[in-house]
């Protein structure tokens, strides 16, 4: 197996980590030591560099990676080094993107949920992440608010809330993690970093990710005719699938 023509395409949360903490260590030894020998390594998160970077032990990750790609690709990195970038807010406008803005703000004020905590919108290059708890919750809070929502359909509800409100804006809505769903223009999803690969002149692209069924954020990107999806319980799951499919 030609190390150059094989990517492994990993999503963060859930996949490298258990949501919001980092990378254990047995088996970050094991992406660098064992997989980056047999194959080219790519990351695509949903977070910002600053979270993946502190997921996955160091802003290095962007060495120890072949790729990187924060904010589902809006931001691209390769070898190390910043290849290109793209702005939400140069794609939607000023006015356009606060009157969004105002809306949620409103929505979210006049939710009730057991707990509500800090930062309820986080403006990112590429997208919105909503958080009807705020963000700033505690791990524990995250794990209570992930089976609230599960019961009373928070995030779905307030998304359903968005499309009828702002019907021909362009948007996309993605439910990931514990806490939040993303919002970004249509066909920024994950698949948005693939474009920056086409011409690498990889054979095959394995795509590995948990949030893979209808409204996950790995959703299309999962199901795109350029990758070989790998649908993952956690991390132990992805460890044993890419030991199953490399042979190592």
């Amino acid at each position: 197996m030609c190390r150059k023509r094989i990517l492994c395409l990993f999503d963060v949360d859930g996949t490298l980590t258990k949501p919001r903490n980092k990378i254990e260590p047995h088996l970050e030894e094991f992406l660098y030591n064992k997989v980056k020998s047999v194959c080219t390594l790519g990351l695509v998160g949903g977070s910002d560099l600053k979270k993946i970077a502190e997921q996955m032990n160091g802003d290095d990750v962007v060495k120890k990676f072949d790729y990187v790609f924060p904010e589902n690709g809006l931001i691209q990195f390769k070898n190390g080094q910043e290849i290109g970038r793209e702005s939400i807010q140069r794609f939607m406008g000023e006015e356009k993107l606060q009157k969004f803005i105002n809306f949620c703000l409103g929505y979210l004020s006049k939710i009730i949920l057991p707990v509500k905590r800090g930062t309820f919108i986080e403006f990112r290059a590429g997208m919105l992440n909503i958080s009807p708890i705020g963000r700033s919750c505690s791990q524990g809070e995250r794990d209570d608010f992930e089976r609230y929502d599960k019961i009373h359909n928070i995030r779905r509800n307030m998304i359903e809330a968005l499309k009828i409100e702002f019907p021909d804006i362009g948007l996309t809505y993605s439910i990931g993690g514990q806490i939040s769903f993303d919002v970004f223009p249509t066909g920024w999803d994950k698949t948005y970093c693939l474009q920056h690969l086409e011409t690498e002149g990889f054979e095959q692209i394995h795509f590995f990710g948990d949030k893979t069924d209808i409204g996950g954020n790995d959703y299309e990107i999962f199901h795109d005719s350029r990758t070989i999806g790998h649908k993952v319980m956690n991390p132990d799951d992805t460890k044993m699938q890419i030991i199953e499919l490399l042979g190592i």
